[in-house]
């Protein structure tokens, strides 16, 4: 199996959403795909830049937030030409509660798209830090049962976790997530917001973040598994640029 190499990038507007698609093909011409979250706090949902994106990388996997499908309504995406592929993830509730959200979950929505958009490939979200590992592997089966055909990761950042998990997920189809943690604000982020327990040590400069990519992804590669990069806060020239050149 050739890996696949995706890139992150949030659609703060279409503009922004552009120069960083190119910004990627020109940078880091290794990858072959795109995905884009669906944010509550940005207008363009993932779906919605789909069109924008494929002319300048044709594979685009948006993110399809559960809690916001409405059961009576129809599936976003399924329309959309040379459209094949969408994660669905649960999606955390608005701070806003006048926005109105459904207590879909996950493996709802999932068996929705298999029945009615048999065409495309179905993603699911894991996360090693969100549960204890058992529960986390009982909602992998879930996912798999209604129809998931492979899942995407919330990001790892040790070679250690990364060979944890790779042996949890080991025969399943996996997009494996790596974010740049640049400095103690952006730590802070991930300990505060997903739970994320650091090795002892880390290493905050983005010099060590690149070398751990280029490693992660040549240990993904060996193991016939995919990788997306999350390059939240940081340039994507001065993060991807290196990698590109380390790996190419």
């Amino acid at each position: 199996m050739t890996m696949r190499l995706s890139v992150e990038l949030i659609p703060r507007d279409a503009e922004a959403l552009l120069r960083d698609a190119q910004q990627v093909r020109t940078h880091f011409p290794l990858a072959d795909t795109l995905n884009v979250p669906s944010l509550m706090r940005f207008p363009m949902q993932g779906w919605q830049a789909v069109p924008l994106l494929q002319p300048v990388l044709p594979r685009v996997v948006p993110h399809i937030r559960a809690i916001d499908i409405d059961p009576a309504g129809p599936l976003p995406g399924v329309d959309i030409p040379g459209l094949t592929e969408v994660l669905v993830v649960r999606g955390d509730p608005p701070a806003d509660l006048s926005r109105r959200t459904f207590p879909n979950s996950s493996e709802s929505v999932i068996r929705r798209y298999r029945r009615e958009a048999p065409h495309l490939t179905v993603y699911a979200a894991f996360d090693p830090w969100r549960h204890a590992p058992w529960r986390e592997m009982e909602a992998v089966t879930r996912k798999k049962e209604a129809g998931a055909a492979g899942f995407f990761t919330q990001p790892v950042f040790d070679m250690r976790m990364l060979e944890l998990c790779m042996g949890w997920l080991e025969g399943e189809t996996v997009f494996w997530g790596l974010s740049p943690v640049i400095g103690p604000k952006s730590r802070s982020y991930w300990e505060t917001t997903n739970h994320v327990v650091f090795p002892h040590g880390f290493d905050l400069t983005l010099e060590a973040n690149i070398a751990f990519a280029v490693r992660a992804i040549r240990a993904v590669r060996a193991a016939g598994g995919h990788v997306y990069l999350m390059p939240l806060r940081v340039s994507l020239a001065a993060y991807l640029g290196p990698i590109q050149q380390a790996l190419g």
